[in-house]
C-alpha cells in the first residue's frame, strides 16, 4: 500500500467520525500523527507492506472502532 493512500484512508475515516487527525512532527524515519489522543507513527517510505498497514490500522481501532478499515 502506498503511504499517501494509508494516510488518506485514516484521514477520511477520522473526518467521517469527526475525530482530530493531525501531523505532530516529521522525524528522520517516521512521520508522527496524532489521532485524537493516540500517537500513530507512519514510516517514511513510499510503499508500506500490507502487514504493517494492517498493524497501523489496528492502532487506530481504539478511536475509529474495531475493523473500521474493512468497510
Amino acid at each position: 500500500m502506498k503511504r499517501r493512500d494509508l494516510v488518506r484512508k485514516i484521514a477520511a475515516a477520522a473526518k467521517r467520525q469527526e475525530v482530530d487527525w493531525q501531523l505532530s512532527r516529521e522525524g528522520a524515519n517516521h512521520s508522527v500523527y496524532i489521532l485524537d489522543t493516540v500517537i500513530i507513527p507512519v514510516p517514511r517510505h513510499r510503499e508500506i507492506g500490507e502487514n504493517l498497514a494492517v498493524e497501523i490500522f489496528k492502532e487506530c481501532e481504539t478511536v475509529l472502532g474495531k475493523g473500521w478499515w474493512r468497510s
